[in-house]
């Protein structure tokens, strides 16, 4: 009996796409480790920026700022922090918030994400005891 070269293609092909069961759950499992390990840094950035964004110090709302953080995958901060411009090494703070907004951007990409595409505007700021904070 012959074999068609159609049919032993595609039985190669069957073949050699097949992955065995535990090379296909171990490659589920990194992808989920490195979302996983994404998710905690990203954590941890915005954590350092947010430690870095000083509330307290100003004496007028007019000293008071605010500055974007992260970035949502159809582009855009997620939100803003308030802070006192008095009292924030603001260098600092964007370097910070630029890590952020650069990786956030990277694990979007990475992971298909998608979000709402409307315009998010930074809130204006009001002085609460001495204390920056957003407007909701």
């Amino acid at each position: 009996m012959r074999w068609r070269a159609d049919v032993g293609c595609a039985l190669a092909l069957l073949i050699a796409c097949a992955a065995p069961p535990q090379r296909a759950a171990e490659t589920a499992t990194s992808r989920s480790g490195d979302a996983a390990n994404d998710t905690v840094r990203l954590a941890r950035l915005e954590r350092e920026a947010r430690a870095l964004a000083k509330a307290d110090g100003c004496a007028a709302a007019s000293a008071c700022r605010t500055a974007p953080v992260g970035w949502r995958g159809c582009g855009g901060p997620r939100t803003y922090v308030a802070y006192c411009a008095a009292t924030t090494d603001s260098a600092a703070l964007f370097r910070k918030l630029d890590e952020l907004k650069a990786a956030e951007t990277a694990y979007n990409e990475k992971a298909g994400m998608l979000s709402t595409c409307e315009m998010r505007l930074p809130p204006t700021v009001t002085l609460q005891e001495g204390r920056c904070t957003a407007a909701r």
